[in-house]
């Protein structure tokens, strides 16, 4: 009962759209019909500003975070069958992510929370993940490039760091969601369309001391 409710629970919480709240709340935005359309941290950071992406990124890993480090606490079991559990509740609150109660069934694409599955399960295999994730991204700037390749590796790390079989083929199960709601991403990189990271130039209005308008620019 006690995994079920957490299964359930997870999806729950991860359907919650943050991404959708935070721009509503911040800027009065439609984040869904603002740039990508995408309601992950990448494109509220865009749309919105930095630091709101950057929330909209800790919320969405909690969001992973939260049920596994629950389902290790409150599941008492051998280690193996512990970690398939976990895996399933990870895969869980994935799935709420994309695939939104109180959103229609439409969500993000799911890196932020499956990083927060991750580091409740193999925070060393995060590392190597966002490793390739940070050098792919200074290269070319590509952040779905930089989240597909980590997205995939994931599974790589795993295995090699000697965890359970049925949580790498979880973490397959995973990447391959990820993957397929990253199909549109895929295809512009293949086109050489795909938008790169960058930093925007933003004018601001300056009025000093009874002045006249004075406009700046300043880089985000």
């Amino acid at each position: 009962m006690v995994f079920i409710a957490l299964v359930i629970g997870a999806y729950l919480l991860a359907s919650i759209p943050f991404g959708v709240l935070i721009s509503r709340k911040a800027a009065r935005l439609d984040i869904t019909s603002a740039g990508s359309g995408n309601i992950g941290a990448t494109n509220v950071a865009r749309e919105v500003g930095l630091k709101w992406g950057i929330i909209t990124l800790v919320v969405d890993t909690l969001k992973g975070f939260i049920p596994v480090a629950l389902a290790h606490s409150l599941l008492g079991c051998s280690a193996e069958i512990l970690e398939a559990l976990k895996g399933i509740v990870g895969l869980s609150a994935l799935l709420g992510h994309q695939f939104s109660i109180y959103n229609r069934f439409r969500g993000g694409k799911g890196i932020a929370t499956c990083l927060g599955v991750f580091l409740a399960i193999s925070p060393l295999s995060c590392l190597f993940s966002g490793i390739i994730f940070l050098t792919l991204v200074s290269l070319w700037r590509y952040i779905s490039l930089g989240s597909l390749v980590a997205a995939l590796t994931m599974p790589i790390w795993l295995y090699l760091l000697g965890h359970s079989t049925p949580l790498t083929v979880i973490s397959v199960i995973i990447s391959l969601l990820i993957t397929l709601l990253h199909r549109e991403n895929i295809k512009r990189l293949i086109q050489g369309n795909e938008r790169r990271w960058q930093r925007r130039e933003v004018t601001v209005i300056d009025q000093p001391h009874g002045i006249g308008p004075h406009r700046s620019k300043t880089r985000l």
